[in-house]
């Protein structure tokens, strides 16, 4: 069976709900899996909002979605970024300059960790990173990298 990754947008909607995805999981969910870097990225969002004094009124809803994400953690494999995807994040960085820009560098762990664990990205951000880097376009050009050099 393929690994599935899911992108932390998806992680987003199923938490908030989404019947669809929470379908496909459910129906796929021993092969459905996320990485520590969404795990960053949801914490990150949760501490934002926590924090921002606009939202003080809003606490209980807020810390009770956040014990949401905390429990979907327990019963979700997480997925490591281990030395094996940030070598291989590293020699992406340094292959294109496309892949080399800041604001795609949770995106490029994340898909280094699918590339270490040979594992699929399901993502529906078509035009998330860079214009010359969408997604789509990113994971093709890191599958190409890979398939000229497999000693990567």
């Amino acid at each position: 069976m393929s690994l599935w990754i899911l992108d932390t947008d998806h992680v987003s909607l199923f938490l908030a709900g989404n019947k669809s995805i929470i379908a496909q999981v459910a129906k796929h969910s021993n092969d459905v899996a996320i990485t520590v870097i969404t795990v960053q990225e949801l914490f990150n969002g949760w501490t934002g909002r926590l924090n921002n004094p606009t939202q003080a009124n809003k606490l209980t809803h807020l810390y009770t979605k956040l014990w949401e994400t905390i429990e979907f953690f327990k019963v979700i494999t997480i997925l490591n970024f281990e030395q094996d995807a940030e070598n291989l994040c590293q020699i992406l960085q340094q292959s294109s300059n496309a892949l080399g820009k800041k604001r795609i560098e949770k995106d490029l762990r994340i898909a280094s960790i699918a590339l270490v664990q040979n594992a699929t990205i399901v993502t529906r951000n078509c035009s998330h990173g860079t214009p010359e880097a969408p997604s789509f376009i990113k994971y093709m050009v890191i599958r190409f990298i890979l398939s000229r050099n497999p000693q990567l």
